[in-house]
């Protein structure tokens, strides 16, 4: 989790890089769910003061990925079945409203990214790089939202996601679930390049919904990551 000599070189603020790097630990779990956490003992890792680390822990207090109790620490959240429709409300109406505008602009030349994306998609699936397909499905997601020229869009949706991502990436190893969600992001793509904006909307709210449709069998898997219903 130490940030990286390139990291560093980049023009983001510390506190910008250590709240990526902490947060990217809670959705994998590499920072599990009830871990208390040290801002001497993370500030150590990382490479920096205790500032930033202090300042990130608060953006991730308002993400809902840490509490920060009075007298008792800072612990990674366990994952909320409220906090995770919450995620999802705002992940779909902001990247449904943007996929709308997307389709209607999008031109034969800004289709070509999407298809190597795509393409690369298929090969993460067939060696089993599931960092490599994490990654680019983010990528896609992203783009399309750039398509839009609504920026903002992914970057309120990112922020508010964070415990949808957690399950998601949960329900990644399951079998076929990458090959499904490949299948779902061709469609998406194949609504856009016909600028077909009703279409496409509807094939992203419908992947959209996907592990929301996964989340019973997440939680029977892995019960320890879960707030009790």
């Amino acid at each position: 989790m130490r940030i990286s000599i390139s990291d560093r070189a980049l023009g983001t603020s510390a506190r910008d890089r250590v709240y990526d790097a902490l947060r990217e630990a809670i959705v994998s779990a590499e920072l599990e769910p009830g871990r208390r956490l040290s801002e001497n003992e993370l500030a150590d890792l990382l490479g920096v003061s205790r500032t930033p680390v202090r300042e990130a822990l608060v953006r991730l207090r308002d993400d809902r990925l840490v509490a920060i109790v009075p007298q008792l620490g800072t612990f990674v959240t366990l994952i909320g079945s409220d906090a995770v429709a919450d995620a999802h409300f705002v992940r779909e109406a902001l990247e449904c409203n943007a996929i709308r505008i997307a389709a209607q602009l999008a031109q034969p030349a800004d289709l070509v990214g999407l298809q190597a994306n795509l393409a690369e998609q298929e090969r993460a699936v067939q060696t089993g790089d599931a960092e490599a397909f994490d990654r680019l499905d983010e990528a896609l997601h992203r783009a399309i939202c750039d398509l839009s020229g609504r920026e903002v869009a992914w970057r309120i949706s990112q922020r508010a996601r964070g415990q949808l991502d957690r399950v998601r990436r949960l329900s990644l190893p399951a079998p076929g679930y990458r090959q499904q969600m490949v299948d779902e992001h061709h469609q998406v793509v194949a609504a856009i390049a016909d600028n077909d904006a009703e279409r496409a909307e509807r094939a992203l709210r419908h992947h959209l919904r996907m592990v929301l449709s996964h989340l019973p069998d997440i939680q029977r898997a892995h019960p320890e990551f879960f707030e009790e219903a």
